[in-house]
């Protein structure tokens, strides 16, 4: 069936998000400043069109008959509970109508971007093709202008409006002038590594499952191009974190391809790799790179207060407030959104974040979501697409033990929407080994 006009406007909407959103910060400061009464409102671009595009997905579940199978979609029940249990504690813990708007679109509008991809795929699995497309011209874009703020001014961004009351044009590794973060079109070095590091991994899972059958040397070219990119978008981030994360996301799919095959002696030869490595760095903590870049501990001075111990101060609140909160402290209470309420609650660290927004029931459903998700991912692992997206995922989980890092909308909206076009569309097992 030939989808209709209201889907074509529909799945258009949301290729608009997808393709737009890597482009959100430098557009949404650029305009704020130009406009700057209707600044907020230039922020919430991407949710006021995930607004406008749910009722007719409502619209367009019920003309395809789609209601008794999404209904009985364990993913999409929790989904459903998730958002319930969101909107209740917002009632009970009403922070303030900008608060508790602020806090329901960050925790949000990730699982209902996933919601509205997954419906588009499964009306129009044709649709798959286009959003990947548009999803490589965004990560040249991102990790392309990564790569060309080597050669800029580093404060290059506040021709734009970037600046103190808007977000930094770059960062330093704990103040240190000669370790600069860049930022690329994200809005930060964290979300930039994040999102570097997932497309290391859908990289490396396409190389994986289709050497030797692509042939076309420009298609080969430009995975090459953009991996190299991907490399020192990563590099320049200096986020440890996004670095650990990106290294398995890369390798994940690479063991998943060759784990059956490897020899003892290959494992052996790995293990005294990973030692000699590791011996190496131990023996290198004294100098200036390792105390900056690996350590974030300025020898020279810099910042009163390490990001290490910025890290360690987090958690061991947020971890307080989690035991003493069984409910949390409700929606818009924690991140930016709790700006609007004149406090400023920082967790570093997505499960606890969590929490402290929907409590130990929102943390738990949320768990089951991502598990499930991974799960589904892991079973299409013969899919190039699932299996970076699982491999990303995998390291995006652990810079969520460090970074909230499902708050940054960039890297949040790409990878749920990624793991909603692997999963929505028809994939058989079988027939696509054979291909």
């Amino acid at each position: 069936m030939k989808p209709t006009r209201t889907e074509k406007v529909y799945i258009t909407l949301l290729m608009i998000v997808f393709g737009g959103i890597v482009l959100h910060a430098p557009l949404s400061v650029g305009l704020g400043v130009v406009f700057p009464d209707y600044s907020l409102l230039i922020k919430s671009w991407k949710e006021i069109i995930m607004a406008l595009a749910f009722p007719v997905a409502l619209l367009i579940i019920k003309r395809r008959g789609l209601f008794i199978t999404l209904l009985n979609d364990q993913l999409i029940r929790l989904i459903a509970l998730f958002a319930g249990v969101h909107l209740m504690l917002a009632a009970l813990f009403y922070k303030g109508l900008s608060a508790t708007a602020a806090g329901l679109a960050i925790d949000l509008r990730y699982l209902l971007f996933f919601f509205l991809v997954y419906v588009a795929v499964l009306v129009v699995p044709g649709y798959r093709r286009r959003m990947i497309q548009i999803g490589i011209v965004g990560a040249f874009i991102v990790t392309g202008f990564a790569v060309a703020q080597l050669f800029l001014p580093a404060d290059i961004l506040t021709h734009i409006g970037y600046g103190k009351t808007t977000i930094a044009p770059y960062l330093t590794v704990d103040k240190n002038p000669n370790f600069i973060r860049e930022n690329s079109t994200l809005r930060g070095p964290n979300p930039l590594g994040a999102y570097a590091g997932m497309v290391l991994g859908l990289l490396s899972a396409a190389w994986v499952r289709n050497r030797g059958m692509v042939k076309d040397k420009r298609v080969q070219m430009g995975a090459v191009v953009l991996a190299i990119c991907g490399m020192i978008a990563l590099w320049v981030s200096y986020s440890r974190s996004a670095l650990i994360a990106g290294l398995m996301a890369a390798l994940i799919p690479l063991f998943v391809a060759a784990w059956h095959k490897m020899s003892r002696k290959v494992w052996a030869i790995g293990a005294a790799t990973i030692l000699i490595l590791g011996g190496l760095t131990v023996a290198s903590l004294g100098s200036d790179f390792i105390s900056n870049v690996l350590l974030h501990e300025n020898p020279n001075g810099g910042s009163s207060v390490s990001s290490n111990e910025g890290h360690v101060d987090s958690l061991i609140t947020g971890w307080e407030q989690f035991i003493r909160q069984p409910l949390g402290n409700g929606v818009g209470s924690t991140g930016s959104a709790s700006l609007f309420n004149g406090t400023h609650e920082v967790i570093e660290n997505q499960y606890l974040f969590i929490a402290h927004e929907a409590g130990w029931l929102g943390l738990v459903l949320f768990v089951a979501i991502f598990a499930i998700v991974l799960v589904r991912l892991w079973h299409r692992r013969r899919d190039w697409l699932a299996l970076g997206v699982f491999a990303s995922g995998i390291g995006i989980a652990s810079i969520g033990m460090l970074l909230p890092v499902w708050a940054d909308d960039t890297v949040s909206i790409v990878w749920w929407g990624l793991a909603a076009i692997a999963l929505g569309g028809a994939y058989e097992p079988g027939r696509n080994k054979t291909k």
